[in-house]
């Protein structure tokens, strides 16, 4: 056998142990590969067998031609003549089958390298589409790979079958940091196809991450005893969860959360000391959006339900824990209700405080609804926070929290 037929030989067993493709899919490739060099040498290939082993690489072609008497072919490609047909085998006869077997060497260096050539683009190929096809099905699923690269804007990640997975900046959670080895676990986000190539992002910030780790964790979701109703994330800062159980036997955030807290605490590691928040799902929207806006103690309520508007009032002390570091606790209370949620102080009644409106004629209205967006509209909610704590919460200047603090400390001197 000449060193080219070997080197496609070779090619066939590179390929065959490809995890992506099934063997008949394999066997048909190659098949119609030799097939296509057989109709460009012969002009057919009806009468002719091509078996493939893609066990240990071995290929077999056979073509029977008809034998006639001498003078008679009118197809040599489907016709042998008897003389000829005598030098293989002296006892075939006219009317008979004659039946020989086609080297690869046959065809020509040139016909096997193309042949190569076009098995290795037509395997490459396949290749691609089952792996966009393998990973489409799998969109909402977790998978874990190995970091290959670090880029600026992305990270390149290795599946266990060397697959390449895109974890975009913009979906690791704010304290994430790999280097090449590390472990990474992700949910699959999207996959498409860019110039013939699958293009798959996984993400870390997207809820189905989330959910597929409660998934994990907590038996009874993955058993459909536990539901999560909906999941509300800021990354890496905060996240609230709504659960309920269709066994009133089955506390679902007790189950969630497990004994002092063993379920939950692999989840918030994962996602590098994420506060989650378990709460019981109600259709009962005004003890909803109190469950939501845990750990703070609602004093009442107002909703608004065509507006879809809710004014909570709370004590002083409770308002910040409503507001919660940089605001996340009522934004993620208000996406996980479906409701604007503004929260107001009710003072105490020998508490003497003043309206931050009543300084309107002092303090750009700009800034008092700057204050009033963080729930801080009265005078004393104001000065009860530090300068630094001001400024955090809302996008003041550091000198336009003073000015506005001295006004404010004025009226109780």
């Amino acid at each position: 056998m000449s060193t080219t037929s070997i080197n496609l030989i070779d090619s066939f067993q590179e390929f065959k142990d490809f995890k992506n493709i099934d063997r008949p899919t394999m066997m048909s490739v190659l098949e119609d590969v030799f097939r296509s060099m057989i109709r460009k040498k012969y002009g057919t290939d009806e009468n002719c067998d091509v078996i493939v082993n893609t066990d240990n690489g071995d290929l077999e072609i056979w073509r029977t031609r008809q034998v006639v008497e001498d003078g008679f072919s009118e197809d040599d490609d489907l016709e042998i003549e008897l003389a000829e047909a005598h030098q293989h085998d002296a006892d075939l006869e006219v009317g008979d089958e004659f039946v020989e077997q086609i080297t690869l060497e046959s065809f020509g260096r040139r016909a096997i390298l193309a042949a190569r050539q076009t098995l290795v683009s037509k395997i490459l190929e396949l290749e691609k589409d089952e792996i966009f096809k393998k990973y489409k099905d799998r969109v909402g699923e977790i998978v874990t790979g190995e970091v290959y690269q670090v880029w600026k804007k992305e990270t390149l990640i290795l599946d266990d079958e060397g697959n390449e997975l895109l974890l975009p900046k913009s979906e690791q959670i704010p304290a994430d940091y790999f280097k090449k080895g590390d472990s990474v676990k992700a949910v699959v986000s999207k996959v498409d196809m860019m110039n013939s190539n699958p293009k798959i992002i996984i993400s870390r910030t997207a809820p189905e991450f989330l959910q597929r780790l409660f998934e994990l964790e907590v038996p009874e979701i993955f058993d459909g005893l536990i539901t999560i109703k909906k999941i509300v994330r800021e990354p890496g800062e905060r996240a609230k969860v709504a659960v309920e159980s269709y066994d009133d036997r089955i506390d679902p955030v007790g189950a969630c959360v497990g004994m002092k807290g063993s379920r939950i605490h692999g989840i918030v590691r994962e996602l590098k000391n994420e506060n989650i928040d378990v709460i019981n799902y109600t259709n009962n929207i005004q003890l909803y959006i109190q469950r939501a806006l845990s750990p703070a103690k609602i004093t009442s309520i107002k909703l608004d339900d065509e507006k879809k508007t809710a004014a909570v009032y709370l004590k002083p002390d409770q308002v910040s824990l409503a507001i919660g570091r940089g605001g996340h606790n009522i934004k993620l209370a208000g996406k996980l209700t479906g409701y604007e949620i503004d929260v107001y102080r009710e003072a105490d009644e020998e508490d003497e405080d003043v309206d931050i409106e009543e300084f309107a004629d002092e303090i750009d209205s700009w800034i008092i609804d700057e204050f009033k967006r963080i729930g801080l509209d009265t005078a004393k909610s104001v000065l009860a926070l530090t300068v630094n704590e001001l400024v955090k919460r809302t996008d003041l200047e550091e000198e336009t929290v003073k000015d506005v603090l001295s006004v404010l400390q004025a009226e109780f001197e």
